[in-house]
């Protein structure tokens, strides 16, 4: 028998030359193409992907009591990695956006929990290229006990 010890899913966005990744409790990504001085979690906009889109493994891995799940931001030669939970609880549904939490709050924008980094903790050098539009990736890697 097979055992899966991981899954990933990449998502794939632009910056905005909004950007300020200041939030102290989230991180978000929307699908949007604009953004304002209010969104201060936003790291990136028209996002290939909202929490709706993953694929259905990644999201039933996601709703693992207890999972963790590893997010690797890549822009450019900068990268940032974190890791937080998934939970029975969560929706997966929103058409839009997706947010990763400090908190354990759950929405159905919610895709993970209890993560170790908010935008705030995104390194600026790499915030800066996303404030120049670069493009960016999230990886997110599902990983079982």
């Amino acid at each position: 028998m097979i055992r899966v010890t991981k899954l990933l899913e990449v998502i794939v966005f632009q910056g905005h030359p909004l950007v300020t990744a200041l939030h102290p409790s989230t991180m978000e990504l929307t699908k949007e193409r604009e953004l304002t001085q209010r969104g201060d979690c936003v790291i990136g906009v028209s996002a290939d992907k909202a929490a709706c889109d993953l694929s259905s493994a990644v999201k039933d891995a996601l709703r693992t009591a207890g999972v963790s799940v590893t997010f690797t931001i890549r822009v450019g030669g900068e990268r940032f990695e974190f890791t937080a939970r998934g939970s029975r609880g969560l929706l997966l549904d929103d058409r839009k956006d997706m947010v990763i939490r400090r908190s354990q709050f759950i929405s159905p924008r919610t895709l993970a929990i209890r993560a170790e980094a908010a935008a705030r903790d995104i390194p600026r050098t790499l915030v800066d290229r996303l404030r120049e539009g670069e493009r960016g990736l999230l990886t997110l890697q599902v990983n079982f006990a």
